[in-house]
């Protein structure tokens, strides 16, 4: 053996035992893959030794085969060398992300003998480089604003949060002092607050203005602390703050819903009650008196029937800011709902204070309301209690104010201050309210008929049956006294079904003994007002064997005020069917005189308050002659309530009015008294 052949394998021995005590994990690999070399290095990171490994194939060392392995063998055999990411796994089962390195050695001929892979363990590397992209990527994407300062404050890095929140680009952030800072600059106190407590602390939160590039301020939550490296030094200054306007906007808006009307923006009721007991508090320290005002406007629902509502809400809204025109800053105008508004005085001398108030208040709802090209004129009611008379707490105060209103509207009067006879009357009317549910039952109720005559010729030509109560201790109660309540309580539907009913066999039994009544009229509620009234009506009349034509249904303005396509096909419907349809009290409510011309009217029946006062009070005589026009013209035959003097009737034959009822000619009768009415028609 030669010298030089001996040294070669010296050197290649020594170069083995190099390799094999590096603490680097070193393979060799034959060309087609086989372990041909395993170092120190490589068992302690495989924990295979060199025995398990050697001659085996590489395979056996991998977690998965990716198709990217061959091409990357491929890349050593063409490029000599080639690096790659791959995942392996150890002898205990355990799977890691390794970086290797593949070199092709090549003979002194150039001819590829084996390859030399080396291996590091990156795990914990990438593990630290995706904890810093998904730190990044939050950094980036948090909604809430991020600013790096160094310890000057001054900014060295942002996130786009930051820029969008306060409208400033890289230019106007970076070097600068962050937009909170700059907006603290003329809050000496809350700066001097925060550099002390990080100071301290590290560590500030809370909540502060700050201001856009626009100059519009806004309120942000700022949280801030110190950041410190590895040897405990502070470094820099971490900020994280929310633009907080949305949400204040929000808290904003739940306040109102919670405590404001959304039409009016008045206090609401629950916000009444909290200002109501605070100033009771105080009143009572300091010995005050107070009022409470409960405002009404009168029929209301006419109003909304006729204009609808967007065009009632446009009188609410002028409503609300006339009453607050009318009061001091220190007093409180609230709506309750609808048409309801409370107004609270929280300091007044005497119980006229109130009075003067409320005549003030009444005076500007007097004045015209312009609702689209229309004028609107109201009238109003209120009721008035005064702190401490009639009540030392809210709920209290409040009861009493809405029973003067009520007995206000009774009473037919502008204004009325509480009493105790009011409450005891208000507990009577619930008690016959409560009766009146059994008054069906016991049969109370009766019909009584009050004749109607041709103004001309004085023939009788019809009547109207009239509701009666007959309670068990109090008599008579009149109508008007408990169909408000059978509105209210739905009541009304069962008894007029009944009066419907009654009415009819009644019609059906005077036939029977030849005492002919040409047409008797029935008064219709709004709520008897449903689709299948035609069918029902007709049917009864069939089984009767009477004639829709001999029934005259009298209907409300309020009714007709919905103006919707059901109320006309409806009224279309019962006037196909032969029922004659009249107008009752025409000319006390909203009168719009468009309906009049849209359905399909018979009669229009003048109401009583019009005839009271004729034939020498000028402006009832004008509105008289006004309504006879109007029904000559629309060839509606005309029926006069309440005619009570020969004056009347002879002012009404003038005008050629069609048909008169009242005391003069007849007073509402019992079927029996009315039979008898007949029989002295028929004689004739």
């Amino acid at each position: 053996m030669s010298r030089s052949k001996v040294s070669t394998s010296n050197e290649l021995g020594a170069s083995s035992q190099i390799i094999n005590d590096l603490v680097a994990s070193l393979i060799t690999l034959d060309l087609q893959g086989y372990i041909t070399g395993w170092n120190k290095g490589a068992e302690q990171l495989f924990g295979y030794s060199a025995a398990d490994v050697l001659g085996q194939h590489i395979l056996m060392l991998y977690a998965d085969e990716s198709p990217d392995d061959s091409e990357f063998f491929n890349a050593v055999l063409i490029q000599g060398h080639a690096q790659m990411e791959v995942l392996r796994r150890k002898k205990n089962g355990d799977v890691f992300w390794a970086n290797i390195h593949l070199t092709l050695v090549r003979d002194e001929h150039n001819k590829p003998i084996r390859m030399i892979g080396y291996l590091t363990d990156i795990t914990e590397q990438l593990a630290f480089e995706e904890k810093n992209r998904l730190y990044n990527h939050i950094f980036e994407q948090a909604s809430d604003a991020i600013v790096i300062t160094g310890l000057d404050f001054r900014c060295v890095g942002c996130n786009a949060a930051y820029h969008h929140i306060t409208e400033r680009n890289n230019e106007q952030t970076l070097a600068q002092l962050p937009s909170f800072l700059q907006a603290l600059q003329r809050e000496s106190e809350t700066q001097t607050e925060i550099h002390e407590q990080l100071k301290l602390l590290n560590h500030w939160e809370g909540e502060l203005w700050d201001e856009r590039a626009s100059g519009a301020r806004y309120p942000i939550h700022l949280a801030i602390s110190g950041v410190k490296n590895k040897r405990g030094e502070l470094t820099h200054y971490f900020a994280v703050f929310s633009d907080l306007s949305e949400l204040r906007q929000a808290e904003a808006q739940i306040h109102r819903l919670a405590y404001f009307d959304p039409l009016t923006n008045l206090p609401n009721r629950s916000m009444l009650f909290a200002l109501l007991e605070q100033a009771l508090t105080e009143a009572r320290r300091n010995n005050h008196h107070g009022a409470l005002l409960c405002f009404n406007i009168a029929r209301f629902k006419a109003l909304n029937d006729s204009f609808g509502h967007s065009g009632a809400d446009i009188v609410l809204v002028e409503v609300a800011k006339r009453i607050r025109r009318s009061l001091r800053d220190e007093d409180v105008v609230s709506r309750f709902g609808a048409d309801e508004f409370y107004i609270a005085l929280f300091d007044i001398r005497h119980r006229d204070d109130a009075a003067m108030v409320a005549q003030r208040v009444l005076e500007k709802i007097n004045h015209p309301f312009n609702v689209g090209n229309e004028e609107v004129l109201l009238n109003a009611n209120i009721g008035i209690s005064v702190y401490p008379d009639d009540g030392r707490d809210a709920e209290k105060l409040v009861n009493q104010a809405a029973v003067a209103l009520h007995r206000c509207k009774q009473a037919q009067q502008e204004m009325l201050f509480y009493s105790p006879e009011m409450n005891q009357r208000s507990m009577a009317r619930l008690k016959l309210s409560s009766e009146l549910h059994h008054a069906l039952e016991r049969n109370e109720l009766q019909l009584f008929y009050q004749a109607q005559y041709d103004c001309q010729s004085g023939n009788l030509v019809g009547a109207e049956a009239l509701i009666r109560w007959l309670h068990p201790v109090r008599g008579f109660v009149s109508p008007a006294e408990f169909i408000p309540f059978a509105e209210e309580t739905g009541l009304i539907i069962p008894i007029g079904e009944w009066v419907l009913l009654q009415a009819a066999k009644q019609l059906s039994q005077w036939d029977e003994t030849n005492l002919h009544l040409p047409r008797l009229a029935i008064n219709l509620s709004v709520r008897q007002f449903k689709a299948n009234l035609p069918e029902q009506l007709t049917h009864l009349l069939s089984h009767l064997q009477l004639h829709p034509s001999r029934i005259e249904l009298e209907l409300t303005e309020s009714m007709l005020m919905q103006s919707d396509a059901a109320t006309i096909s409806l009224l279309t419907r019962l006037k196909a069917a032969g029922f004659s349809l009249a107008l009752d009290d025409f000319g006390t409510g909203y009168s719009n005189l468009s309906y009049l011309q849209r359905f399909p009217l018979d009669y229009l029946k003048i109401d009583q308050s019009f005839i009271r006062n004729l034939p020498d009070d000028s402006g009832s005589a004008g509105l008289v002659h006004a309504i006879c026009g109007i029904a000559r013209s629309l060839n509606l035959q005309l029926i006069a309530e309440g005619v009570e003097t020969p004056e009347q009737l002879a002012f009404l034959q003038q005008l050629n009015c069609d048909h008169a009822q009242g005391f003069l000619l007849s007073r509402p009768q019992s079927s029996t008294e009315f039979e008898k009415l007949l029989i002295r028609k028929a004689e004739i």
